[in-house]
């Protein structure tokens, strides 16, 4: 069912989603569908692909790596192919390995910042292309909290999002006034992805150190991503802006 909200300006927008078929990606892309618009997922996961495409047919699935240049612009040609261009970008494709920073390889090392910033850059540089030419867009990059403060057994995560708060901040500054840029910034999200590294009891130990004494849901973080990319938050750019139900307070 659409999402109707006489404030909403995401009706028939074309929107690109990286790492869409699963946990915040793919409530992102849900929202985004809800609030009328036309939504493209890109990921390297294929199966996941194939079941986000089952549970809502008005989805692009795009089978793509964000750390391969040629996979991105032929992701973006499909899109121009598609809809006609872009309007919106959710760079959100990411992993985290909890490991102990004298037990990182280089391999693990290249591989978190390859795809959460590579990743990153790649296709918000090939959005802001596109978004420049017509003078118009937004892009959204997914930061965390890790990429404000240190945590510990996430050197190479918290590198990584640190790098995508200032690339956001950066670019927000050289497309201004056309092109909005923003990264969110949650902390813990109940997602696939957190569920296998942190047991049931870790959890729980994380939620008693959270004001709001829970994790977020995907749904929670899709509706900021929904909201920086509205018209109602037209004056909201170089900003990376937390979700974390009261932490780094």
């Amino acid at each position: 069912m659409t999402r109707r909200n006489k404030y909403s300006s995401i009706e028939g927008k074309s929107v690109l989603i990286t790492g869409g078929a699963s946990g915040i990606g793919l409530a992102t892309a849900t929202r985004f569908l809800e609030e009328g618009a036309r939504v493209a997922i890109m990921d390297l996961n294929e199966t996941a692909l194939n079941d986000a495409f089952a549970s809502n047919k008005g989805l692009l699935c795009i089978a793509g790596d964000v750390t391969n240049p040629d996979n991105v612009e032929k992701a973006f040609r499909q899109l121009d192919s598609a809809y006609g261009g872009i309007d919106i970008l959710i760079a959100n494709a990411g992993i985290s390995i909890r490991h102990s920073i004298l037990d990182i390889t280089f391999a693990d090392w290249k591989r978190v910042v390859d795809i959460n910033l590579h990743g990153v850059f790649l296709s918000a540089h090939a959005a802001a292309k596109r978004m420049m030419m017509n003078k118009n867009g937004v892009i959204i990059m997914m930061g965390s909290t890790n990429g404000m403060s240190a945590h510990p057994y996430y050197a190479d995560y918290n590198a990584s999002k640190a790098g995508v708060i200032s690339l956001a901040r950066s670019m927000a500054l050289e497309l201004a006034p056309y092109v909005r840029v923003n990264a969110v910034c949650p902390g813990y999200v109940m997602t696939p992805m957190q569920m296998s590294e942190y047991s049931d009891e870790m959890i729980q130990k994380v939620n008693e150190g959270i004001p709001l004494k829970r994790h977020a849901k995907p749904e929670e973080v899709a509706s900021l991503f929904a909201f920086l990319s509205s018209e109602e938050a037209s004056y909201i750019t170089g900003q990376h802006i937390p979700i974390d139900g009261g932490e780094t307070a």
